[in-house]
């Protein structure tokens, strides 16, 4: 099983003191606390307020009035309502779109105002900040827009930046390459606070370079508590390429956060981006900032090695939904699932895996399982390079019963997934059980076999994935232009199912010139 801390005594930091944030957007005035807005239904995922989901479809790499890599995140509403093309360049959101910016490189969709509509925070790690002697490359940012009535683009209540500096609030001042947004995630927690948690694994310290630390947004007045693995109870100390804050899960009881490049101490080495996760309860302690639960690495990884691996990066990705256990009258768990694309079958270099846990409402944790493509009845078999693990989506299908196996799902990217010499790295999606043997009930899909698309070579099937408690959305952002698409697969298709709805650009009002359409989903 992984090896598992906690921590109970450490000074307190700088980073680890709460503090007002300052509502700033970069280039913007001030802005006031926004206003709810009214007439929302209060459906999750919902931006226009009507009580029917909305998709959001990211595209960081597109091109925005001429601005090559600037990024957006296309709104899909539901019903047929339309489509609209969020960018730093759409009405109501501050600043503008610059080339390399890639907003939309990561996102959370959460009700931060608890006006029934939902809003999105959108990560753009590599917006660069213009200071009056300097540019500051990469220093990153986070834009949380507002959805109303009227949908995103007349909401009519600007957008809050959330970004380091004497004037954005953030913990630490401007450094190049701290990528602040490089992961997002937040939720609502059981109190019934809505929080934002802000990765920068690259920021630096006194340990070292990209050490890495997280932002904790909370309320609607936008509290904000910085974390590093220096602050108080958080487990292990910061070190040099931690970029702790590299990837980030939540539910409304708890989240995880990653540090793929964390080393582990063994009894012979230092084991080097073998990788660690820190688990956290979405409320203030006495210290100001989230309480700390655990961390943990790999002190086993299955198919016989008992050992953390250099280049394992356990924790390069992260899934959670929530869960009923047996006897619980609500969600009160939470099931994680942990890739470790860099795992090493025996000889069969990065052929990937991932580490399955159940987090108990008492704060500690359980492991579950050990999923390979080698394990019995698993579809496919473990190949070099298949990176399995890359990507993860988890959902609970029916969040008002006692899960099971059939409603607690777990979707893993392989984009590395090759058939044949020809058709090199087109990747695909293999579903499974969160819960009991990975192999009782898991399926596959991949273009031509259930993804409308023709096969070709760099496809990298399974870099964009989305969960909802009705669909699996499975993006093909890479290969040829016309297979990339979004789709939406049920949470139990069949091996080669067919998807229940795609959205293609140029389609549906959808703009044509997508470059990187559905690298992140929801």
């Amino acid at each position: 099983m992984p090896y598992i801390g906690t921590r109970t005594t450490r000074g307190v930091t700088a980073l680890a003191l709460a503090c007002a944030v300052t509502l700033l957007g970069q280039g913007a005035e001030p802005l006031t606390q926004a206003v709810a807005a009214t007439g929302c239904a209060g459906a999750q995922h919902d931006f226009n307020g009507d009580g029917i989901r909305d998709v959001a479809i990211a595209d960081p790499e597109a091109t925005v009035t001429g601005k090559a890599r600037a990024g957006q995140i296309h709104i899909v509403y539901g019903g047929g309502k339309g489509t609209f093309a969020l960018s730093q360049d759409s009405p109501n959101v501050s600043d503008g779109a610059e080339a390399g910016d890639q907003f939309g490189f990561s996102y959370a969709v959460y009700d931060a105002n608890l006006d029934g509509c939902s809003d999105i925070a959108v990560g753009i790690p590599f917006e660069d900040i213009n200071l009056a002697d300097r540019t500051v490359k990469d220093a990153g940012l986070v834009h949380l827009i507002y959805g109303s009535p009227a949908g995103m683009a007349g909401n009519g209540l600007g957008t809050i930046g959330f970004r380091q500096g004497s004037d954005g609030k953030l913990a630490g001042g401007y450094e190049a390459e701290d990528w602040v947004g490089y992961a997002v995630a937040a939720g609502r927690s059981a109190t019934n606070i809505p929080f934002l948690v802000i990765g920068a694994p690259g920021e630096d310290g006194a340990e070292g370079k990209d050490m890495g630390m997280f932002h904790y947004v909370y309320g609607t007045a936008y509290n904000v508590a910085h974390v590093a693995q220096d602050s108080t109870g958080v487990w292990e100390d910061p070190e040099p390429n931690d970029r702790f804050g590299a990837s980030i899960a939540s539910t409304d009881r708890h989240f995880v956060v990653g540090a793929p490049g964390e080393s582990i101490a063994t009894t012979s080495t230092n084991v080097e981006f073998a990788g660690a996760v820190v688990a956290f309860r979405p409320s203030i302690n006495t210290y100001g900032i989230p309480d700390p639960l655990f961390g943990m690495g790999q002190g086993r990884s299955g198919s016989g090695d008992t050992t953390a691996q250099a280049g394992d990066q356990y924790g390069t990705s992260l899934a959670m939904a929530p869960y009923r256990p047996a006897g619980a009258t609500s969600n009160s768990d939470s099931l994680l699932a942990v890739g470790v694309p860099g795992e090493d079958l025996a000889t069969t270099v990065d052929a990937g895996a991932v580490h399955t846990y159940h987090l108990k409402a008492d704060g500690t944790v359980q492991p579950i399982t050990w999923i390979d493509q080698n394990q019995p009845d698993t579809e496919g078999e473990a190949e070099a390079g298949d990176f399995f693990g890359q990507r993860l989506a988890a959902v609970n299908t029916a969040p008002t019963t006692t899960g099971t196996a059939a409603t607690m799902r777990l979707a893993v990217g392989v984009p590395g997934e090759e058939s044949s010499e020809e058709f090199r790295e087109e990747g695909g999606v293999q579903i499974l059980p969160l819960l009991g043997a990975p192999g009782a009930g898991d399926s596959w899909i991949s273009p031509g076999n259930g993804i409308p698309a023709d096969r070709a070579p760099r496809m990298l099937t399974g870099m964009g994935l989305g969960a909802s408690p009705g669909s699996l959305y499975v993006g093909v952002p890479y290969g040829p232009a016309a297979g990339r698409a979004v789709h939406a697969f049920p949470w139990n298709t069949p091996n080669g199912g067919a998807p229940t709805q795609s959205w293609r650009p140029g389609e549906g009002g959808i703009p044509v010139d997508g470059v990187a359409f559905g690298a992140f989903l929801s």
